[in-house]
Protein backbone atom coordinates (compact mmCIF):
# COMPACT_ATOMS: atom_id res chain seq x y z
CA UNK A 1 0.00 0.00 0.00
CA UNK A 2 1.32 3.56 -0.98
CA UNK A 3 2.48 6.00 2.24
CA UNK A 4 0.62 8.52 2.43
CA UNK A 5 1.66 11.97 2.46
CA UNK A 6 1.14 12.37 6.58
CA UNK A 7 3.59 9.42 6.55
CA UNK A 8 6.17 10.77 3.78
CA UNK A 9 6.89 14.25 5.48
CA UNK A 10 7.96 12.82 8.64
CA UNK A 11 11.04 11.00 6.76
CA UNK A 12 12.22 13.42 4.42
CA UNK A 13 11.71 17.25 3.40
CA UNK A 14 8.73 16.56 0.01
CA UNK A 15 10.02 18.77 -3.15
CA UNK A 16 6.83 20.37 -4.70
CA UNK A 17 6.83 20.95 -8.01
CA UNK A 18 7.22 24.75 -9.87
CA UNK A 19 5.78 26.74 -12.15
CA UNK A 20 3.07 25.46 -14.08
CA UNK A 21 2.32 28.71 -16.28
CA UNK A 22 6.16 29.08 -16.69
CA UNK A 23 6.31 25.57 -18.64
CA UNK A 24 3.24 26.11 -20.78
CA UNK A 25 4.57 29.52 -21.67
CA UNK A 26 7.86 27.32 -23.49
CA UNK A 27 5.42 25.67 -25.95
CA UNK A 28 4.44 29.60 -27.26
CA UNK A 29 0.72 28.26 -28.03
CA UNK A 30 -1.93 30.00 -29.82
CA UNK A 31 -5.53 30.67 -29.80
CA UNK A 32 -6.23 27.96 -31.67
CA UNK A 33 -4.23 25.54 -29.20
CA UNK A 34 -6.69 26.47 -26.43
CA UNK A 35 -9.67 26.16 -28.34
CA UNK A 36 -8.75 22.44 -29.94
CA UNK A 37 -11.70 21.07 -31.63
CA UNK A 38 -14.63 21.24 -28.78
CA UNK A 39 -13.73 24.96 -28.32
CA UNK A 40 -13.81 26.04 -31.97
CA UNK A 41 -16.26 28.31 -32.37
CA UNK A 42 -16.09 29.79 -28.99
CA UNK A 43 -17.41 33.38 -29.08
CA UNK A 44 -14.30 34.73 -27.34
CA UNK A 45 -11.11 34.42 -26.77
CA UNK A 46 -9.76 31.87 -24.45
CA UNK A 47 -5.58 32.15 -25.28
CA UNK A 48 -4.42 32.17 -21.66
CA UNK A 49 -6.74 30.35 -20.22
CA UNK A 50 -3.80 27.62 -18.99
CA UNK A 51 -6.36 25.60 -16.92
CA UNK A 52 -8.43 24.50 -20.30
CA UNK A 53 -5.41 23.01 -21.52
CA UNK A 54 -6.38 20.39 -19.62
CA UNK A 55 -9.29 19.67 -21.76
CA UNK A 56 -7.70 20.32 -25.18
CA UNK A 57 -4.13 19.49 -25.11
CA UNK A 58 -4.10 16.93 -22.07
CA UNK A 59 -0.65 15.65 -23.23
CA UNK A 60 1.16 19.08 -22.66
CA UNK A 61 0.10 19.19 -18.97
CA UNK A 62 0.63 15.61 -18.50
CA UNK A 63 3.79 16.18 -20.07
CA UNK A 64 4.79 19.36 -17.30
CA UNK A 65 4.32 17.27 -14.76
CA UNK A 66 6.45 14.28 -15.79
CA UNK A 67 9.17 16.90 -16.36
CA UNK A 68 8.61 17.94 -12.37
CA UNK A 69 8.46 14.19 -11.25
CA UNK A 70 11.80 13.76 -13.12
CA UNK A 71 13.19 16.35 -11.32
CA UNK A 72 12.41 15.08 -8.07
CA UNK A 73 9.23 16.53 -7.35
CA UNK A 74 7.15 14.28 -4.68
CA UNK A 75 4.01 16.52 -5.33
CA UNK A 76 2.60 17.79 -7.94
CA UNK A 77 -0.14 20.15 -8.24
CA UNK A 78 -2.94 20.44 -10.57
CA UNK A 79 -3.45 22.67 -13.46
CA UNK A 80 -5.89 24.65 -11.54
CA UNK A 81 -5.53 27.89 -9.97
CA UNK A 82 -8.37 29.27 -12.40
CA UNK A 83 -10.51 26.74 -12.15
CA UNK A 84 -13.54 28.44 -10.46
CA UNK A 85 -16.61 29.91 -11.67
CA UNK A 86 -15.61 33.36 -10.38
CA UNK A 87 -12.33 33.00 -12.75
CA UNK A 88 -13.35 31.25 -15.04
CA UNK A 89 -16.32 34.30 -15.85
CA UNK A 90 -13.01 35.82 -17.56
CA UNK A 91 -13.07 33.74 -20.54
CA UNK A 92 -17.33 33.16 -20.08
CA UNK A 93 -16.89 29.50 -19.29
CA UNK A 94 -18.03 29.68 -16.05
CA UNK A 95 -19.87 26.16 -16.73
CA UNK A 96 -16.70 24.40 -17.22
CA UNK A 97 -15.65 24.67 -13.62
CA UNK A 98 -16.41 21.53 -12.23
CA UNK A 99 -15.14 19.57 -15.56
CA UNK A 100 -11.58 21.40 -15.26
CA UNK A 101 -11.18 20.51 -11.99
CA UNK A 102 -12.04 16.66 -12.33
CA UNK A 103 -9.65 16.84 -16.35
CA UNK A 104 -6.78 18.43 -14.28
CA UNK A 105 -6.49 16.21 -11.42
CA UNK A 106 -6.99 12.98 -13.74
CA UNK A 107 -3.80 14.68 -15.64
CA UNK A 108 -1.61 14.68 -12.53
CA UNK A 109 -2.99 11.61 -11.20
CA UNK A 110 -1.81 9.81 -14.21
CA UNK A 111 1.79 11.20 -14.19
CA UNK A 112 2.32 10.64 -10.04
CA UNK A 113 0.69 6.71 -10.57
CA UNK A 114 2.99 6.45 -13.16
CA UNK A 115 5.99 7.40 -11.31
CA UNK A 116 5.12 5.96 -7.88
CA UNK A 117 5.04 2.85 -9.90
CA UNK A 118 8.72 2.88 -11.05
CA UNK A 119 9.60 3.74 -7.65
CA UNK A 120 7.15 2.51 -5.00
CA UNK A 121 9.40 3.23 -2.32
CA UNK A 122 8.86 7.48 -3.45
CA UNK A 123 5.11 7.52 -3.56
CA UNK A 124 4.32 10.65 -5.68
CA UNK A 125 1.12 12.79 -4.58
CA UNK A 126 -1.46 15.24 -5.88
CA UNK A 127 -2.18 18.84 -4.69
CA UNK A 128 -5.42 20.39 -5.56
CA UNK A 129 -4.26 23.63 -6.30
CA UNK A 130 -6.92 26.25 -5.36
CA UNK A 131 -6.46 30.01 -5.90
CA UNK A 132 -7.15 33.03 -4.86
CA UNK A 133 -9.63 34.26 -7.22
CA UNK A 134 -9.19 37.35 -8.89
CA UNK A 135 -11.92 39.19 -6.51
CA UNK A 136 -11.51 39.98 -2.79
CA UNK A 137 -13.71 39.17 0.26
CA UNK A 138 -11.70 42.20 2.51
CA UNK A 139 -10.53 44.94 -0.33
CA UNK A 140 -13.59 47.04 -2.30
CA UNK A 141 -12.28 47.40 -5.89
CA UNK A 142 -14.20 50.93 -5.44
CA UNK A 143 -12.06 53.54 -4.30
CA UNK A 144 -14.64 55.69 -3.80
CA UNK A 145 -16.95 53.10 -2.15
CA UNK A 146 -14.74 51.34 0.18
CA UNK A 147 -17.81 49.06 1.60
CA UNK A 148 -18.31 47.46 -1.70
CA UNK A 149 -17.43 44.25 -2.53
CA UNK A 150 -17.63 42.55 -6.47
CA UNK A 151 -18.57 39.16 -4.34
CA UNK A 152 -19.97 37.71 -1.06
CA UNK A 153 -18.85 35.23 1.37
CA UNK A 154 -21.05 32.81 0.05
CA UNK A 155 -20.29 33.35 -3.84
CA UNK A 156 -16.74 32.58 -2.76
CA UNK A 157 -17.75 29.41 -0.72
CA UNK A 158 -19.89 28.04 -3.62
CA UNK A 159 -17.20 28.42 -5.96
CA UNK A 160 -14.77 26.57 -3.84
CA UNK A 161 -17.27 23.96 -3.36
CA UNK A 162 -17.95 23.11 -6.81
CA UNK A 163 -13.99 23.33 -7.23
CA UNK A 164 -13.12 21.02 -4.37
CA UNK A 165 -15.86 18.45 -5.81
CA UNK A 166 -13.71 17.85 -8.95
CA UNK A 167 -10.66 17.83 -7.27
CA UNK A 168 -12.15 14.87 -5.00
CA UNK A 169 -13.28 13.12 -7.94
CA UNK A 170 -10.65 13.65 -9.84
CA UNK A 171 -8.57 12.08 -7.41
CA UNK A 172 -6.43 14.24 -5.25
CA UNK A 173 -4.42 13.37 -2.57
CA UNK A 174 -4.58 16.77 -0.87
CA UNK A 175 -6.21 20.13 -0.95
CA UNK A 176 -3.75 23.40 -1.07
CA UNK A 177 -5.22 26.73 -0.55
CA UNK A 178 -2.21 28.94 -2.59
CA UNK A 179 -0.79 32.18 -3.16
CA UNK A 180 -3.17 33.61 -0.04
CA UNK A 181 -3.00 37.51 -0.85
CA UNK A 182 -6.79 37.93 1.15
CA UNK A 183 -7.01 35.78 4.25
CA UNK A 184 -10.81 35.97 4.22
CA UNK A 185 -11.15 34.48 0.59
CA UNK A 186 -8.82 31.35 2.34
CA UNK A 187 -11.26 31.46 4.74
CA UNK A 188 -13.98 30.43 2.64
CA UNK A 189 -12.18 27.86 1.12
CA UNK A 190 -11.81 26.29 4.52
CA UNK A 191 -15.22 26.87 5.24
CA UNK A 192 -15.88 25.34 2.12
CA UNK A 193 -13.58 22.11 2.44
CA UNK A 194 -15.14 21.77 5.84
CA UNK A 195 -19.03 21.85 4.60
CA UNK A 196 -17.83 19.55 1.41
CA UNK A 197 -16.41 16.66 3.72
CA UNK A 198 -18.99 16.92 6.67
CA UNK A 199 -21.45 15.95 3.11
CA UNK A 200 -19.47 13.60 2.15
CA UNK A 201 -16.73 12.25 4.37
CA UNK A 202 -14.11 9.97 3.55
CA UNK A 203 -13.16 6.79 4.21
CA UNK A 204 -11.95 6.89 8.47
CA UNK A 205 -7.50 6.73 7.55
CA UNK A 206 -6.52 4.55 9.94
CA UNK A 207 -3.35 7.19 10.04
CA UNK A 208 -4.12 9.82 13.16
CA UNK A 209 -0.32 10.66 13.87
CA UNK A 210 -0.31 14.41 12.51
CA UNK A 211 -2.53 16.58 14.36
CA UNK A 212 -5.01 17.81 12.66
CA UNK A 213 -6.07 14.46 10.39
CA UNK A 214 -9.79 14.68 10.44
CA UNK A 215 -11.11 18.26 9.91
CA UNK A 216 -14.25 16.50 11.60
CA UNK A 217 -14.07 15.09 14.09
CA UNK A 218 -13.54 11.58 13.33
CA UNK A 219 -14.77 11.48 9.75
CA UNK A 220 -12.49 11.62 6.85
CA UNK A 221 -11.33 14.27 4.65
CA UNK A 222 -8.39 15.02 2.90
CA UNK A 223 -5.34 16.79 4.59
CA UNK A 224 -5.14 20.74 3.66
CA UNK A 225 -2.28 22.35 3.07
CA UNK A 226 -2.15 26.23 3.35
CA UNK A 227 0.19 28.84 1.32
CA UNK A 228 0.14 32.49 1.85
CA UNK A 229 1.80 35.27 0.07
CA UNK A 230 3.67 37.95 1.74
CA UNK A 231 3.89 41.15 -1.26
CA UNK A 232 6.37 43.12 -0.21
CA UNK A 233 9.09 43.71 2.49
CA UNK A 234 6.65 45.38 4.88
CA UNK A 235 6.23 41.61 5.68
CA UNK A 236 2.23 41.62 5.15
CA UNK A 237 -0.03 39.79 2.35
CA UNK A 238 -1.79 42.12 0.56
CA UNK A 239 -4.55 42.88 2.41
CA UNK A 240 -2.81 44.10 5.20
CA UNK A 241 -2.27 40.94 7.85
CA UNK A 242 0.84 39.86 9.50
CA UNK A 243 2.45 36.20 9.21
CA UNK A 244 1.57 35.53 12.72
CA UNK A 245 -1.80 37.35 12.28
CA UNK A 246 -2.54 34.94 9.11
CA UNK A 247 -0.96 32.02 10.44
CA UNK A 248 -3.61 32.87 13.42
CA UNK A 249 -6.51 33.40 11.15
CA UNK A 250 -5.80 29.80 9.51
CA UNK A 251 -4.79 27.48 12.05
CA UNK A 252 -8.35 26.08 13.20
CA UNK A 253 -8.00 24.57 9.58
CA UNK A 254 -5.68 22.28 11.28
CA UNK A 255 -4.01 21.84 8.10
CA UNK A 256 -1.18 19.30 7.32
CA UNK A 257 1.00 22.26 6.63
CA UNK A 258 1.30 26.10 6.54
CA UNK A 259 3.44 28.14 4.08
CA UNK A 260 4.65 30.90 1.98
CA UNK A 261 4.82 30.79 -2.29
CA UNK A 262 4.88 33.56 -4.61
CA UNK A 263 5.45 37.76 -4.70
CA UNK A 264 9.07 36.96 -3.45
CA UNK A 265 12.01 35.27 -4.47
CA UNK A 266 14.14 33.21 -1.94
CA UNK A 267 16.48 35.81 -0.76
CA UNK A 268 13.19 37.84 0.36
CA UNK A 269 11.55 35.43 1.40
CA UNK A 270 14.17 33.86 3.72
CA UNK A 271 13.38 36.11 6.78
CA UNK A 272 9.62 34.94 6.72
CA UNK A 273 10.08 31.31 6.29
CA UNK A 274 12.56 31.49 9.60
CA UNK A 275 9.56 33.36 11.13
CA UNK A 276 7.17 30.69 9.76
CA UNK A 277 9.56 27.60 11.66
CA UNK A 278 9.20 29.33 14.70
CA UNK A 279 5.15 29.78 14.66
CA UNK A 280 3.68 26.61 13.25
CA UNK A 281 2.98 23.74 15.16
CA UNK A 282 2.53 22.19 11.99
CA UNK A 283 4.34 21.17 8.91
CA UNK A 284 5.54 24.07 6.99
CA UNK A 285 6.22 24.57 2.90
CA UNK A 286 7.97 27.09 1.27
CA UNK A 287 7.94 27.45 -3.00
CA UNK A 288 9.47 31.18 -3.78
CA UNK A 289 9.44 32.54 -7.22
CA UNK A 290 12.81 32.03 -9.19
CA UNK A 291 13.91 36.16 -7.98
CA UNK A 292 12.22 39.17 -8.28
CA UNK A 293 11.26 39.94 -11.65
CA UNK A 294 13.31 41.65 -14.24
CA UNK A 295 12.00 45.03 -16.18
CA UNK A 296 10.80 42.43 -18.85
CA UNK A 297 8.68 40.51 -16.45
CA UNK A 298 10.86 37.40 -16.36
CA UNK A 299 13.05 35.72 -13.97
CA UNK A 300 16.39 35.61 -14.34
CA UNK A 301 17.57 33.82 -11.07
CA UNK A 302 19.92 30.42 -12.09
CA UNK A 303 18.68 26.76 -10.71
CA UNK A 304 21.67 27.27 -8.33
CA UNK A 305 20.70 29.93 -7.32
CA UNK A 306 18.09 29.31 -5.64
CA UNK A 307 19.08 26.00 -4.61
CA UNK A 308 21.93 27.34 -2.89
CA UNK A 309 19.40 30.03 -0.82
CA UNK A 310 16.79 27.74 0.09
CA UNK A 311 20.05 24.77 1.03
CA UNK A 312 20.26 27.07 4.28
CA UNK A 313 16.63 26.76 5.25
CA UNK A 314 16.93 22.76 5.23
CA UNK A 315 20.26 23.12 7.38
CA UNK A 316 18.83 25.34 9.69
CA UNK A 317 16.01 23.20 10.52
CA UNK A 318 12.98 25.41 9.04
CA UNK A 319 11.51 23.31 5.99
CA UNK A 320 8.87 20.22 5.51
CA UNK A 321 8.16 20.86 1.74
CA UNK A 322 9.97 23.15 -0.64
CA UNK A 323 9.86 24.03 -4.41
CA UNK A 324 9.64 26.63 -6.66
CA UNK A 325 6.40 29.41 -7.85
CA UNK A 326 6.87 31.53 -10.75
CA UNK A 327 9.50 31.31 -12.99
CA UNK A 328 10.63 27.72 -11.78
CA UNK A 329 11.46 25.21 -14.10
CA UNK A 330 12.21 21.03 -13.71
CA UNK A 331 15.53 22.63 -13.46
CA UNK A 332 15.11 24.47 -10.35
CA UNK A 333 13.31 21.71 -8.76
CA UNK A 334 16.12 19.37 -9.17
CA UNK A 335 18.53 21.68 -7.95
CA UNK A 336 16.56 22.05 -4.80
CA UNK A 337 15.82 18.75 -4.21
CA UNK A 338 19.69 17.82 -4.98
CA UNK A 339 20.55 20.32 -2.06
CA UNK A 340 17.94 19.26 0.48
CA UNK A 341 17.84 15.48 0.54
CA UNK A 342 21.18 16.01 2.92
CA UNK A 343 18.97 17.12 5.52
CA UNK A 344 16.36 16.44 7.95
CA UNK A 345 12.75 17.47 7.84
CA UNK A 346 12.10 19.96 10.38
CA UNK A 347 10.51 18.59 13.69
CA UNK A 348 6.87 19.42 14.83
CA UNK A 349 7.13 21.45 18.07
CA UNK A 350 6.11 19.69 20.93
CA UNK A 351 2.84 20.66 22.54
CA UNK A 352 2.33 20.87 26.45
CA UNK A 353 -0.85 18.50 27.19
CA UNK A 354 -3.91 20.51 28.22
CA UNK A 355 -4.18 19.99 32.04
Amino acid sequence: MKKTIQESIKERILIIDGAMGTMIQRHKLEEADYRGERFKNWHTDVKGNNDLLSITRPDIIIGIHKQYLEAGADIIETNTFSSTVIAQADYDMQSLAYELNVASARCARIAADEYTAKDPSKPRYVAGAIGPLNKTLSLSPDVNNPGYRAVSFDDVAAAYTEQIRGLVDGGVDVLLIETIFDTLNAKAAIYAIQNYFRKNPLPDSSDKSYRGHSLLGGRGALPIMISGTITDASGRTLSGQTLEAFYVSVMHANPLSVGLNCALGAAEMRPHIEELAQLCNCYTSAYPNAGLPNAFGEYDEQPHETAHIIEEWAANGWLNIVGGCCGTTPDHIKHIADEVAKFQPRVLPVLEEAL
